[in-house]
C-alpha cells in the first residue's frame, strides 16, 4: 500500500505514521531524513544535493525528486511506503506521479488530516523541551511534575524557537499557500481520504483505517 500523509504542522502526521508502520510493515519516508542519508552515503543524487547544501543554496526540486526515487527503489518499499512531508507542492506531486509511473507504481491513498488553527497553535506553542537532556513535555497534554522543571534531570524547560507563535503562524501560512492545494489535486485524482485529526491518537488511527478500507 502506497500512502501520502497530508496536513499542517502539528496535525499529528508523525504519530499516525508510526502506527501505520507497525500495522502494515511499510517504511515511513521523510524527505529530510532521506536527504541527509543520501548526502551521508554520497549516492548520485546525494552528491548533487551536497553541492547545493554546502553553498547554502536550496536543493532544487529535481534533485529532491531524484533522492525520493532512489529511496522508493530500495527493497523495503516493495510492499509499499508512507510519504510524510512530500510532496509539498503541485509541481512536486506531478513529478512524483511521473516517477511512480516509471516504476510501475501509483499512490493508493492520500490521507488528509485536518485540525483547526486554534488547536494547532495550542499543540505547538505548548511544547517544551529540557535544555539539559532534551526530554519533551507539553504544558497541557504532558506537563512536568513541577512547572518549568524536567522530571528526569531537573533541567530547565524551554520553548524552542520553532514552537513560538509567530514562527508557527508563518509555517501555517506557507502550508496554506504551497501545500493545501494538494487536497484538491488528489481529490480530483480520486485518492483523497479526509480525516478529522481532532481526537485521541487511537481514535484518529481508527478513522484513518476506516477511510482507507472504504
Amino acid at each position: 500500500m502506497n500512502l501520502i500523509l497530508l496536513g499542517p504542522p502539528g496535525v499529528g502526521k508523525g504519530t499516525q505514521a508510526k502506527l501505520l508502520i507497525d500495522r502494515f510493515g511499510i517504511p515511513q519516508i521523510s524527505t529530510g531524513d532521506i536527504l541527509r542519508a543520501a548526502v551521508k552515503e554520497l549516492t548520485p543524487m546525494g552528491a548533487k544535493a551536497k553541492g547545493y547544501m554546502d553553498s547554502g543554496a536550496l536543493v532544487p526540486d529535481e534533485v529532491v525528486i531524484g533522492i525520493v526515487e532512489e529511496r522508493l527503489a530500495q527493497a523495503d518499499c516493495q510492499k509499499g511506503f508512507i510519504l510524510d512531508g512530500f510532496p509539498r507542492t503541485v509541481p512536486q506531486a506531478d513529478a512524483l506521479g511521473q516517477v511512480l509511473s516509471g516504476m510501475g507504481k501509483s499512490i493508493d491513498h492520500v490521507v488528509s488530516l485536518s485540525v483547526d488553527k486554534g488547536e494547532l497553535l495550542k499543540r505547538l506553542t505548548g511544547r517544551r523541551a529540557c535544555a539539559n537532556c532534551g526530554a519533551g513535555y507539553h504544558v497541557d497534554f504532558a506537563p512536568s511534575k513541577v512547572a518549568g522543571v524536567c522530571d528526569a534531570c531537573s533541567g530547565q524547560l524551554v520553548q524552542r524557537e520553532d514552537d513560538k507563535e509567530e514562527t508557527i503562524l508563518n509555517r501555517l501560512a506557507v502550508y496554506e499557500a504551497q501545500t493545501a492545494p494538494l487536497i484538491a489535486y488528489y481529490q480530483a485524482a480520486g485518492v483523497l481520504r479526509s480525516v478529522d485529526g481532532l481526537g485521541t491518537v487511537e481514535g484518529v488511527q481508527s478513522d484513518i483505517l476506516a477511510a482507507i478500507r472504504a
